[in-house]
């Protein structure tokens, strides 16, 4: 009975002072609408980026040839070096923290034809794992495997826009495709995906064959030789070992081609590991400075509060004496003056977080760009909206309602009296 009056006496008080009480609950459910949204964007942004970086292949290391810029073992510089066959198997036996290392080579200039259609794609050989390096997900048929390789199967899996513009209309799936005149039957489609980066070309636009066909019929044009390829694929254990996989690699290729292994210039690698930790740090850091930002909102809807609570006080302080006069103990003024202001933040938080995420929930519905997954909030995000307006509601209301609690009586009845 005493609970259910001191809530009524509550928010009855907190009525008589709607305007101020609405302007206060605006600030502070603005202030966690902010936070939420805003660590939100941080989160689809950094998803979004992370999703498309998945396109290319996930945590790949492509291991380019070059030029040295370096002198090593009696070697001048500026020698052009070539990844030969006996290189994949130095780097799998000496780079621990490497799990897989595979080649592959390509030709840009092979004579695509079909009985429908012809064109020129970029063809590319290399082993099976290429398959989950390069994330090529099978949309009909099947990938090549291993005993496809071993055999040197002329076996081709198409991109999927090479598939359309070979075979339009068609399921090309067990057709042939002639890549320069050798025929080739088709096992497999790669499903349709976006990709916003390569390093030599797009996978849609690719046919796709074993390395063992592809050395016998497309081998690598002068100034490399029959048993030299493109570039090494290499993928590490576990994303903290990456770099020291790329030692690994560069102190094996070092050995088998007479070159510096700190010489970046002869062995080029592009760490897509490396640029995905480059890119989160910054959108964290975004992240976390939109949260800040929202978060001062929210502190000066606190601010809010406490001037809403000091305003009430003086307002009440004939009301405050008379309840002491009474016989009211300084807990029970100090404990309406906290509710208040607790309700309060209670209220425009709970419509705060209800109304952020369902504005993520409506963004969401909207098709996205490539790069941008969407509003995602967090979990983090509500527990540290949640946080600061528990925060805020306890420091708000503790100066007000002491300073309630802690009014004399006969002084409160005499400012009354003489206002």
């Amino acid at each position: 009975m005493v609970l259910r009056d001191l809530i009524s006496d509550v928010l009855r008080t907190l009525w008589s002072h709607k305007l101020r009480t609405f302007l206060t609950m605006f600030g502070i459910a603005w202030g966690i609408v902010s936070i939420v949204l805003m660590v939100a964007a941080g989160e689809g942004l950094r998803k979004g980026q992370e999703d498309q970086a998945k396109t290319l292949g996930k945590d790949v290391m492509i291991v380019f040839h070059g030029r040295t810029s370096l002198q090593a073992g009696g070697a001048r510089a500026g020698r052009t070096v070539h990844w030969e066959d006996p290189d994949v198997a130095a780097v799998q036996a000496d780079a621990p923290d490497c799990q897989i290392a595979i080649p592959e080579l390509e030709q840009e200039d092979v004579r695509a034809h079909s009985n429908f259609n012809n064109a020129a794609f970029l063809v590319t050989g290399s082993q099976p794992p290429f398959q989950e390096i390069r994330s090529l997900d099978v949309g009909q048929g099947r990938f090549y495997d291993w005993e496809d390789t071993r055999e040197g199967r002329r076996v081709a899996f198409l991109g999927s826009d090479a598939s359309k513009q070979l075979f339009p209309g068609r399921n090309p799936v067990g057709e042939n495709v002639y890549l320069n005149d050798f025929p080739y039957v088709v096992i497999g489609v790669m499903a349709k995906k976006k990709q916003d980066s390569a390093y030599d070309g797009w996978d849609v636009n690719k046919i796709f064959i074993p390395f063992g066909a592809m050395r016998r019929d497309f081998p690598d044009k002068p100034p490399g030789t029959p048993t030299t390829f493109d570039q090494l694929l290499v993928t590490p254990k576990s994303v903290e070992q990456h770099e020291s996989c790329k030692h690994e690699v560069r102190a094996a290729l070092g050995r088998m081609h007479n070159f510096d292994p700190h010489d970046k210039e002869a062995c080029p690698i592009w760490d897509t590991v490396q640029e995905a930790q480059a890119f989160r740090q910054m959108t964290d850091g975004m992240k976390y400075f939109l949260g800040a930002v929202g978060g001062v909102t929210l502190l000066l809807g606190g601010l809010g509060v406490m001037n809403v609570m000091m305003v009430a006080v003086r307002e009440r302080t004939r009301e405050i004496g008379v309840r002491k006069a009474l016989g009211a103990p300084a807990h029970t003024i100090l404990r309406q003056f906290f509710l208040e202001a607790l309700l309060i933040a209670v209220l425009s938080g709970g419509i705060g977080l209800g109304v952020a995420y369902g504005i993520c929930s409506l963004v969401d519905l909207l098709p996205m760009p490539d790069f941008f997954a969407g509003l995602l909030p967090t979990w983090k995000s509500g527990l540290m909206a949640c946080g600061l307006l528990g925060a805020t509601a306890v420091l708000s209301a503790l100066y007000p309602a002491r300073k309630a609690a802690s009014v004399d009586p006969i002084e409160a009845l005499r400012f009354e009296a003489g206002g």
